[in-house]
């Protein structure tokens, strides 16, 4: 299982961890009270496929950490979750590429947290030797979607184009904006990066 990541910035104090199953009330709480404000950027599945629990999902996460293709962290803010960051559709092998997505409370919104988040994310992912190791990481996001553009522009992330009908959003097919880190963007790590800008 990944370890705990701590941010070391006093000012953007987060940090990643995985969920387990005791944080199903938490995160409940946390992720439903959001539900508006997260609801235009939610996807889903199209054929609508059977629901699953709290605990079936930690379960799922448990298995694709161990089989090496996918891991949601929880993001901390003093012991608190105010939000998710994954990393998933990981491919190693010629490729060694995954997809990111995160979101954040908004009453944490505006504070840096979700480019912190996908710093941490990328240093762990592609520098750090406990994790996939990975070459390249994807962030896809919808073109209205200004609040994720502001996170992969402080996290340097290169825009790559788009794609067309790419993913399920809010009940039909989206084009997303897709951007991408590499390994070599920031030799000396994404979060030293980050806090020097």
């Amino acid at each position: 299982m990944p370890r705990f990541i701590r941010s070391q910035s006093l000012n953007v104090p987060i940090g990643l961890r995985p969920l387990t199953a005791a944080d199903c009330d938490e995160w409940n709480e946390v992720r439903w009270r959001n539900d508006a404000w997260l609801g235009p950027w939610e996807s889903g599945d199209p054929l609508h496929g059977a629901s699953i629990s709290f605990d079936e999902w930690i379960r799922m996460m448990r298995r694709n950490e161990r089989a090496g293709t996918g891991v949601v962290f929880a993001i901390e803010h003093d012991g608190r979750i105010v939000g998710q960051i994954s990393l998933g559709a990981i491919c190693y092998g010629a490729m060694r590429t995954g997809i990111v997505g995160y979101w954040i409370d908004e009453r944490c919104a505006g504070r840096g947290y979700a480019p912190m988040a996908v710093a941490l994310l990328a240093d762990w992912a592609m520098l750090d030797a406990t994790g996939p190791r990975l070459h390249r990481m994807e962030i896809d996001i919808l073109p209205e979607n200004e609040r994720s553009r502001r996170v992969v522009a402080k996290v340097g992330a290169r825009f790559e184009g788009v794609r067309k009908a790419y993913m399920y959003v809010n009940g039909r097919w989206r084009d997303h904006e897709s951007y991408a880190l590499l390994a070599g963007d920031a030799p000396g790590g994404f979060t030293a990066r980050l806090m020097r800008e």
